[in-house]
């Protein structure tokens, strides 16, 4: 390369990085990114709108597995919120021993495979599991059931609740604890009628990201549960079931929990803005 091309390269490059320019270094990679989301969500949409649309999302098959995904995954979230808030309470405010491995236990299930939470499941609850035996002399068999669909969901679910709730306790002021103990508020009092209330945001945002991956729950599933039609089989498992009998279905499902997320998604953002 000679010397005048080198002097242009220099000048092109100077001149790319310019305040003028250097914005494209940020637009480039980031629409790139940005494409690669967007457009296989963009493809379900085309591809699924047809005149065989609202059959498809309104068929036998699509609407038992709505509603069991509904319940299953509002059932998951109730519990999460019941036993989940006074455990983050606790992470947050208590002096508690080891507690970075407990929280460790709790954060795990959110980054493990999935089939490895469904193993986890099968090889505690199942028949031959670690609580079989004493499940089977009280007459309880969870697997392949809707109540397996309920445990898997939670158990991949339940820690969104308990990390937003328990960050949502840990940024409350405590010289608010402190007054309020000061003024003789017990702890009953203290945690109903102060820490409720200022973490709301906090855990109505878990309670929601909470259902979402509940509905979304797939391969701790059909390990724990199967794809039982009517029993354990919910939208993720139809929408898989249908790439081998029925493309409609799965693609107006997909379409349908898209919906569904968008509209969850957008309360959680609404709920993370600071209040004016």
């Amino acid at each position: 390369m000679t010397f005048y091309h080198m002097d242009k390269l220099r000048k092109f490059v100077t001149r790319f990085l310019d305040e003028r320019y250097s914005k494209w270094i940020f637009i480039i990679p980031g629409a790139i990114l940005l494409a690669f989301f967007a457009l296989p969500l963009m493809a379900i949409l085309l591809r699924s709108i047809n005149l065989d649309f609202f059959d498809n999302a309104f068929s036998q098959q699509a609407f038992k597995a709505l509603r069991l995904s509904l319940l299953t995954s509002s059932i998951t979230t109730l519990i999460a919120a019941v036993f989940g808030t006074p455990l983050a309470y606790m992470l947050a405010r208590w002096k508690l021993n080891h507690k970075t491995w407990l929280e460790l236990i709790l954060d795990l299930p959110i980054v493990l495979p999935p089939s490895v939470a469904g193993v986890a499941l099968l090889i505690t609850f199942g028949r031959n599991g670690l609580l079989g035996s004493a499940l089977n002399v009280l007459g309880i068999s969870l697997p392949f059931t809707t109540a397996a669909v309920v445990l898997a969901q939670l158990f991949v679910a339940a820690p969104l609740f308990i990390r937003s709730a328990r960050i949502g306790f840990a940024h409350i002021d405590r010289q608010l604890e402190e007054s309020a103990r000061v003024e003789g508020a017990n702890q009953w009092q203290l945690f109903s009628e102060i820490m409720l209330p200022l973490s709301a945001r906090a855990l109505a945002s878990g309670a929601i990201l909470t259902w979402t991956r509940a509905l979304g729950e797939f391969g701790a599933t059909i390990l724990f549960a199967g794809n039982l039609e009517g029993m354990t089989q919910t939208m993720p498992m139809a929408i898989y079931l249908g790439f081998e009998r029925n493309i409609g279905v799965a693609l107006a499902l997909s379409v349908v929990l898209i919906f569904v997320s968008v509209i969850l998604l957008m309360l959680t953002k609404k709920l993370e803005k600071p209040e004016e």
